[in-house]
């Protein structure tokens, strides 16, 4: 194979391997990231003692309580002003507890269940995480604290949505293809760095390029991972609580957006170690010419 053909065929492949790691690394997040039940739960455990998400929850809790009682009968509308407080007050004490975050977790869990359901599904619904489970605590802790009308509050579905049901046909496609392709494309990324490498006629130069095309596209899908956050929150209704949806966005995305500074870190570190060892290479070879005695010169022959 000519020298011509090999530069031309290892320029093809270091630049589809390039293409590819981005692709691969959020491909492989979300078939072995979103897709496992408890790695999902455990990135979004934090999220039971973010202030913005307690502070959603207490607000959709205490309002859909507020909302059973005023429509169970009109006895209890005169007294609302008085109890709104301290219900909401209960609330807030509660997603401060152990038995909140363990309410959290265990919603999560059913959540994680109900939207693999909805991406793998052909319904078109909106995915909710069920929170009947802490308007049952809260009603206990009332009960507990001689409130007025507490055992009156009726334990209803209290919903907080976390994907909305016109999402949910653009994300199926995209899960599908992502799902399948999870495995395949970081090993074809791999598979065509090698390849560009071996056929290099300057090996160095095509490390030197894979490591650049590498941190190129970790800095690319950050900046993915900033706009879909952006976007996100741009197309959310009012009502929905702005910072602890973008709460919910970062626990979600974390450990892409690790992965991602992880290509841009590597490829950077792989670029400089093999600029330096070029460098070195060249102060090797001007060291060794310049210590390098000159070959004797041979007498003349006088002539005669």
């Amino acid at each position: 194979m000519s020298p011509q053909l090999r530069a031309a065929l290892s320029a093809v492949l270091i630049a589809l391997a390039c293409l590819l790691a981005p692709f691969g690394t959020l491909a492989a997040w979300a078939s072995y990231g979103l897709a496992d039940t408890g790695r999902y739960v455990t990135a979004m455990a934090p999220l039971a003692a973010d202030p913005d998400v307690r502070e959603a929850v207490a607000d959709t809790v205490g309002a859909g309580i507020m909302r059973e009682v005023d429509r169970r009968g009109s006895g209890v509308r005169p007294i609302r002003g008085t109890v709104a407080p301290f219900v909401h007050d209960a609330v807030r004490s509660f997603t401060r507890t152990e038995a909140f975050r363990t309410a959290w977790d265990e919603g999560n869990r059913a959540t994680h269940d109900a939207v693999l359901q909805a991406l793998r599904g052909e319904r078109d619904r909106i995915v909710t995480v069920d929170l009947a489970p802490v308007t049952a605590q809260v009603k206990h802790r009332l009960a507990v604290e001689h409130m007025p009308l507490a055992n009156r509050i009726p334990v209803q579905h209290a919903e907080v949505a976390v994907l909305a049901a016109e999402d949910l046909g653009r994300l199926r496609k995209g899960y599908g293809v992502l799902e399948v392709a999870g495995f395949w494309l970081p090993v074809a990324a791999c598979v065509f760095a090698v390849a560009g490498i071996a056929l290099a006629v300057r090996r160095r130069r095509a490390v030197t390029a894979v490591a650049l095309g590498t941190a190129v596209g970790g800095a690319l899908l950050v900046l993915a991972i900033a706009l879909g956050r952006r976007l996100t929150l741009a197309d959310l209704p009012d009502e929905v609580s702005h910072p602890a949806a973008g709460a919910v966005y970062d626990a979600l995305t974390s450990t892409l957006r690790t992965a991602a500074w992880l290509l841009l870190a590597l490829g950077l570190t792989v670029a400089a170690a093999a600029r330096i060892a070029r460098l070195l290479r060249a102060r090797r070879r001007r060291a060794s010419a310049t210590n390098t005695p000159a070959p004797p010169r041979k007498p003349s022959r006088a002539r005669v």
